[in-house]
């Protein structure tokens, strides 16, 4: 692994975070549905067509996947992070079909430092995804935990008496 280069300190309050686009291929799509989320709309270009999609459309958990992917690729591996102890409110928005460019928008909502680990600090965030007219696609809250770069001496993360 290559040395972390954004730390907690770097994720604060109202910083907004352009990180990458990837198009999407039926294969893809289909490969996924195949082994995750198997309903015919995934799978069949003409059950998706007979569909409420109106075309084969990805599974909403290959959208979140195809978000993952860009938030790795261009922040967390490039980052001191730490893992997540979840997400919270996701909403597809729009379906998603072959061919479609993803943008990833990622936005944070809040930053803190945990009480109990001078060294971490944790991150509240929104990931939205946008497909290449701008309609938004994803939309997810979620928490991440990242390395500090200069974490707080233990008395001072010490709890009140």
């Amino acid at each position: 692994m290559t040395p972390a280069k954004i730390y907690w300190e770097d994720l604060q309050r109202g910083t907004v975070h352009a990180l990458g686009s990837v198009t999407t291929s039926a294969e893809a799509m289909i490969a996924f549905a195949q082994e995750f989320d198997p309903q015919p709309f995934h799978l069949d270009e003409e059950a998706g067509e007979a569909s409420i999609f109106g075309g084969l459309c990805a599974s909403g958990w290959f959208t979140c996947s195809v978000a993952m992917r860009l938030l790795v690729e261009h922040l967390l591996k490039h980052s001191s992070y730490m893992g997540s102890p979840g997400a919270d409110n996701i909403k597809w928005l729009k379906p998603v079909y072959a061919g479609d460019t993803l943008s990833l928008k990622y936005t944070i909502l809040d930053s803190r430092p945990l009480r109990r680990r001078a060294d971490v600090g944790m991150v509240q965030s929104v990931c939205e995804l946008f497909n290449q007219d701008g309609a938004k696609v994803l939309y997810a809250e979620g928490y991440a935990m990242f390395g500090r770069r200069h974490p707080a001496p233990a008395d001072a993360m010490a709890e009140p008496a």
